[in-house]
C-alpha cells in the first residue's frame, strides 16, 4: 500500500499531462473517423505518445508501411539510447521486465531520474506501480477525449502542440533540479547542429548519436579528474600523516 500511494503522488503531474494530451489525442482521432475502441487499443497496444499523434496521419492518409517503420524509428529512436542506463535494473524485476521495456515513455523516464525512493520501499514494485499508472493516465484521457470529440465539435488546429508543451515543462523541471548544465547544454548544441545539417525531419537520431558520443566523452573526461583529484588528495593526507 505505501508503494502505492507513493507512486500515485509521483505520477500526479504525468496524471495532469497525460489526461490532457491524452483527451488531444483522442480528439484528433475522432476526427479522423475512428471512435473510442480504436483510442482504447492503440492507446494500450502502441503507448507511443508523439508517435500516435502522427499515427492520425497514417491512419487517414494511406501511407505505405515503408514510410510508417522509417518514421516510427526515426521518431522514437531516442528510446533506445536513454532506455540503456535501465537494462540492468529492469532485468532485476522478472516477468515484469518487458512491460518495464515497452512502458518506458519520456515522462516516465525523466520521473524514474528524478525520484529518490525511500530505503524502506520496494523499488521495483513502485516503480512497476509508477510506469502502470502512467499508461492508465494515457489510455483514460485518449478514450475521454474521443467521447467528447462525438457530442462537443472542436477546430483541432494546434491541439497536438499539447505533447510539445509537456516537453517544455520536463525540461525546465530537469534544468531546475539539476546539479550541473553541462549535459543539457551538450543535448541543445547536438540538436540545433544536426538541425541545420539534417532539416527538421531527419535530426532526431542523428542528435541523439552526436549527444550520446559528446556525453561519453564528457563522461570519461569528467571520471577522470575526480580521479586524479582522489588521488592528490589522498597524497596530501598521507603526506601530513608522515609529517
Amino acid at each position: 500500500m505505501k508503494e502505492l500511494n507513493f507512486a500515485f503522488k509521483r505520477t500526479i503531474p504525468i496524471l495532469l499531462g497525460y489526461i490532457t494530451l491524452g483527451i488531444a489525442f483522442g480528439i484528433l482521432l475522432q476526427q479522423a473517423g475512428f471512435g473510442w475502441p480504436w483510442a482504447l487499443l492503440i492507446s494500450t497496444v502502441v503507448y507511443a505518445g508523439s508517435m500516435q499523434f502522427v499515427m492520425v496521419t497514417f491512419l487517414g492518409g494511406g501511407i505505405s508501411l515503408l514510410s510508417v517503420i522509417l518514421m516510427t524509428l526515426s521518431v522514437n529512436s531516442r528510446h533506445m539510447f536513454y532506455g540503456i542506463s535501465f537494462i540492468e535494473r529492469f532485468k532485476t524485476m522478472g516477468k515484469a521486465r518487458p512491460y518495464m521495456i515497452f512502458s518506458l515513455t519520456d515522462e516516465t523516464y525523466s520521473l524514474f531520474c528524478g525520484t529518490k525512493f525511500p530505503s524502506s520501499f520496494n523499488e521495483n514494485k513502485a516503480m512497476i506501480l509508477m510506469s502502470a499508472m502512467n499508461q492508465c493516465y494515457w489510455i483514460i484521457g485518449s478514450v475521454l477525449g474521443n467521447l467528447i470529440g462525438n457530442v462537443i465539435p472542436f477546430d483541432t488546429t494546434g491541439i497536438d502542440f499539447a505533447m510539445t508543451a509537456l516537453f517544455v515543462v520536463i525540461f525546465t523541471e530537469q534544468w531546475l533540479a539539476a546539479d550541473s548544465h553541462i549535459p543539457t547544454f551538450i543535448g541543445l548544441f547536438s540538436g540545433i547542429i544536426c538541425l541545420v545539417i539534417f532539416g527538421p525531419d531527419s535530426f532526431v537520431l542523428p542528435s541523439l548519436i552526436l549527444a550520446v558520443a559528446l556525453l561519453a566523452g564528457w563522461t570519461v573526461k569528467t571520471e577522470k579528474s575526480e580521479s586524479e583529484e582522489t588521488e592528490t588528495r589522498e597524497k596530501e593526507a598521507e603526506e601530513e600523516c608522515q609529517k
